[in-house]
């Protein structure tokens, strides 16, 4: 059911001379979810997100929130506020100042601006870093800062440009998790753009998938990992196999695929790679026809029966696994 608070996308077009970075692209994200555009470099999503902040101009089409067209409108009167990939804070104040700016911009009164950072800061958990330069932060401690900044005009979207980027690995985990819950405590649209899979996977509520300008396929995690609609969201996404079976194309999960003894069931195919990853085993094997398959085995199973590259197996999965994909 709409919401007057959604957010959407009428037939939206950005072209950059003659390139077409985002064509024609309609989709509704509907008010208080958090959404993950996802795709490859290049294929239109940080365009996307720059046209609904305002920082870049809609060559056709328009932005719809709370029922008003706001693609015209200058960024400050849109109802959305951005946090870019590299922060953006000021190195010359200090942590509460940098929170504050936007309200000294629309010019509230320096108590009024003062109590309403140090809200956000407690939000954040920030508050005790609050007369620090951002230079005496570390990079978690300056994406909350720039989280608390963005979120001091109370946007109805917020809008994250590939927020995880910058940090390590550890910390990227820890914080996406916080993100996620800041998402549900305040109720608003988040947007999230990034290229990381297990990113989206594990902070969606809908996954947004991109491709070439265009939307390859939008749902749930669950919706997008199990029932990949094409081929490149399948091989995009991860975890699935694309083979050929009478002219049409089918995605197989790689944790389906099963690995057993030349004589079992199946198709006659060899062992080409091994990568030991942790709880799991993926093994890729060519069958004979020439088609290259994963198969993700548990670190158990394969220490209960090793394989070496250049072994002859037979691959086999069940009828209900195979999925078909649109041409």
């Amino acid at each position: 059911m709409r919401s007057k608070l959604d957010l959407e996308l009428v037939s939206v077009t950005k072209r950059y001379g003659e390139t077409i970075a985002v064509s024609s692209v309609s989709h509704l994200f509907e008010a208080g979810s958090y959404v993950c555009l996802l795709g490859p470099s290049g294929c239109g999503k940080s365009s996307t997100l720059r046209m609904i902040a305002g920082h870049e101009s809609v060559s056709e089409g328009a932005i719809i929130l709370s029922a008003q067209d706001i693609s015209r409108l200058p960024p400050a009167k849109r109802g959305t506020a951005m946090m870019f990939q590299n922060y953006a804070l000021f190195p010359h104040i200090s942590v509460a100042e940098n929170v504050a700016f936007s309200l000294k911009m629309r010019g509230a009164a320096r108590a009024e601006r003062t109590s309403r950072a140090l809200e956000l800061l407690d939000l954040v958990d920030m508050t005790e870093f609050a007369n620090r330069m951002p230079a005496q932060l570390s990079g978690g401690q300056q994406q909350r800062v720039a989280l608390a900044r963005a979120l001091i005009t109370e946007p109805q979207v917020l809008l994250l440009d590939e927020p995880l980027s910058a940090l390590d690995p550890f910390l990227r985990i820890r914080m996406r998790s916080e993100l996620k819950k800041l998402q549900q405590k305040l109720g608003i649209t988040f947007l999230h753009v990034t290229h990381g899979q297990d990113e989206a996977l594990a902070l969606a509520d809908q996954i947004v998938v991109m491709n070439n300008a265009i939307i390859e396929q939008s749902g749930s995690p669950q919706d997008i990992f199990n029932a990949p609609e094409t081929e490149f969201v399948a091989r995009f996404i991860g975890g699935h196999n694309v083979i050929s079976t009478d002219g049409q194309k089918q995605a197989i999960r790689t944790d389906r695929v099963r690995i057993s003894n030349v004589g079992e069931a199946g198709i006659l195919a060899s062992v080409t790679e091994i990568e030991y990853q942790g709880a799991h085993v993926l093994v890729t094997i060519k069958t004979e026809a020439g088609e290259e398959m994963t198969s993700q085995m548990p670190d158990t199973q394969f220490v209960n029966a090793p394989l070496n590259s250049g072994d002859a197996v037979t691959v086999s999965w069940q009828p209900d696994d195979m999925h078909p994909l649109r041409s």
